[in-house]
């Protein structure tokens, strides 16, 4: 299993928001690039990043940073947050981006998901944010009307590779990650998951791992030092 520490992006900072709420925001470091230097110095390989302005109104404001991060940790990069047309999707990739992911875009538009994958195949994740059994939208601020098992399951179908499941209520909590859901999606779908949220102890990895899951998020659980990245990297393999 892959861990994939976290930096979401506002302002050009590294910051969390708790259970998705812009206004219950923490700063952690004014220099991302930093800390992605400390993922590779703790044996990560691979970065999760969230542009959380993007993921609100469809830029691209963290662009830069990005690169940046990309540029100086050499790892690789996983970037969402905003990315609602081609001409994004492009920008990110052919700069060197290893995979993009789409969230509210691959709920309201399919024709440009359709699109993407055809064209990046591997490249392109979608985020598959639950609310209450439903998936949300919009950096999280709307609850849209479809079925997350339906909507991983349509996924599954036209192609897409991997599945980044977010459990909002868990997200920044500290109260562990939800071990029932992942185990139904690990059991009914053959797409790579990534467990998002609430990932807070080493036992959560190795209950993860146990499932055979493709990757888990790492992000207020680092920030807080209640998991050790090291000891993380260490235990998913």
């Amino acid at each position: 299993m892959i861990i994939f520490p976290a930096i979401d992006l506002y302002d050009g900072k590294a910051v969390r928001l708790l259970k998705g709420d812009y206004n219950k925001m923490t700063v952690y470091s004014d220099n991302p690039t930093e800390i992605a230097m400390d993922f590779r110095d703790k044996g990560a390989t691979h970065i999760h990043l969230v542009d959380l302005e993007g993921a609100k109104d469809g830029t691209t404001p963290n662009l830069e940073t990005v690169l940046k991060i990309k540029e100086k940790s050499g790892l690789f990069c996983e970037i969402g947050g905003g990315i609602r047309s081609m001409e994004t999707v492009d920008k990110y990739l052919s700069a060197g981006i290893d995979r993009v992911i789409l969230g509210t875009s691959a709920v309201n538009d399919e024709k440009f998901l359709l699109e993407a994958v055809e064209k990046y195949g591997e490249r392109i994740a979608v985020g598959v944010d639950i609310r209450d059994g439903f998936v949300a939208i919009k950096g999280w601020i709307e609850k849209s009307e479809l079925d997350a098992y339906g909507f991983c399951e349509k996924m599954q179908a036209v192609g897409v590779k991997t599945l980044i499941c977010t459990d909002i209520s868990r997200d920044g909590a500290m109260q562990g990650t939800n071990l029932e859901l992942y185990k139904e999606l690990s059991e009914r779908f053959s797409v790579d998951v990534t467990a998002s949220g609430g990932v807070s102890t080493i036992d959560d990895v190795k209950r993860l791992r146990e499932m055979e899951l493709y990757g888990a998020i790492i992000g207020k659980a680092y920030y807080t030092g209640a998991i050790d990245l090291r000891e993380a990297v260490q235990a998913a393999e």
